[in-house]
């Protein structure tokens, strides 16, 4: 079985062909255009997806070494997202399925990197402990089967990666702004300068970061009121890296133990954080921590395309399809119940 799928949630273009499992080509198309902007602007996006969707899935066909005509489905994100993006990528799938006659496979982005541990390791069973951070995500779930899953605590107001990006733009670092934080962080004192760990109770799941935000504000106007000097940026940098990914890892390390379960996946943009990963895996001995290879972490369309193909598994599933489905900006959280 051979699946094209494809991914325009926000600002990357992807597209990808996963057959029986496995990923034959994975590409992803970073948009530059919004770095000026110190973050995504939505109409910009979705014109940038337009002008490049065509060749990515050229692209992925080829790298696959796959024909049109091979294909049995294409998988696509619907939610959540920037509406505008997930039409593109929406309305490209369904067209092309029209022509090839073949069914779509509407997927939802944070599911996709839910259950992208597989793509990264085969020795992953259910059940097992997820945490999805990203730019606009910040949830921990409880994974009992590819249908089956529940919420065990999300964010109460900004995603853990909007602290990276909204921190880094009050130091001037520019967008995005959690890599070049991480980047300049490797050679400061993570413990040089104290900032808050809000919600951070030893049986709380539940995230919490505005109030980082505030905290570093004010740190900056009281302590470099005329801009803070070169040497102080790598603790500085450090130290805020610090008080993101401490809740990260202690809420993800509480909820295995809680829920009794020897697997934690880690993914999202932010699960690329340098930092993040060298502490789980120091702090996590007797846990089998899995984080996908960085190409993986990001938004990319190899996650969609291989739990389509987990969902086309299942029985009569093909009499099922119609093209009639819309894409949904919200969050997961309208579809499946938060314990």
């Amino acid at each position: 079985m051979k699946i094209l799928a494809i991914e325009s949630s926000c600002d990357e273009t992807a597209a990808s062909v996963v057959e029986n499992g496995k990923v034959c080509s994975n590409i992803i198309f970073s948009q530059t255009e919004h770095n000026k902007y110190g973050g995504v602007i939505p109409e910009i996006a979705s014109r940038a997806h337009l002008r490049s969707i065509s060749s990515v899935v050229t692209e992925a066909l080829a790298k696959a070494g796959c024909d049109l005509n091979e294909l049995q489905a294409i998988a696509v994100t619907v939610a959540p997202g920037l509406s505008g993006s997930l039409l593109v990528g929406a309305n490209f799938a369904k067209g092309l399925a029209l022509r090839l006659n073949i069914p779509v496979i509407p997927i939802n982005h944070i599911e996709g990197h839910l259950f992208s541990g597989f793509i990264a390791s085969s020795t992953l069973e259910f059940p097992f402990i997820s945490l999805v951070v990203s730019g606009g995500h910040t949830s921990l779930f409880y994974v009992n089967s590819f249908s089956e899953y529940s919420i065990l605590g999300s964010t109460r107001d900004d995603a853990a990666g909007e602290a990276f990006d909204k921190t880094a733009k009050m130091l001037g670092l520019g967008y995005p702004g959690g890599p070049l934080m991480d980047k300049i962080a490797v050679s400061g004192n993570p413990n040089y300068y104290q900032f808050p760990r809000a919600l951070n109770s030893n049986d709380s799941l539940v995230f919490s970061y505005s109030g980082l935000k505030t905290s570093v504000r004010v740190f900056l106007q009281k302590e470099f009121p005329n801009g803070v000097p070169e040497d102080k940026f790598p603790d500085i940098c450090a130290s805020i890296q610090e008080a993101i990914i401490e809740p990260l890892i202690k809420k993800s390390l509480y909820a295995v133990k809680k829920c009794s379960v020897n697997h934690l996946v880690v993914a999202g943009g932010v699960s690329a954080n340098s930092r993040l990963r060298k502490r789980l895996l120091n702090e996590a001995k007797k846990i089998h921590i899995i984080i996908p290879d960085l190409e993986y972490c990001i938004d990319n369309a190899a996650m969609i395309g291989f739990l389509a193909e987990k969902k086309m598994s299942v029985k009569d599933f093909y009499q099922n399809m119609e093209l009639n489905f819309t894409v949904n900006s919200s969050s997961l959280r309208a579809s499946k119940k938060e314990n």
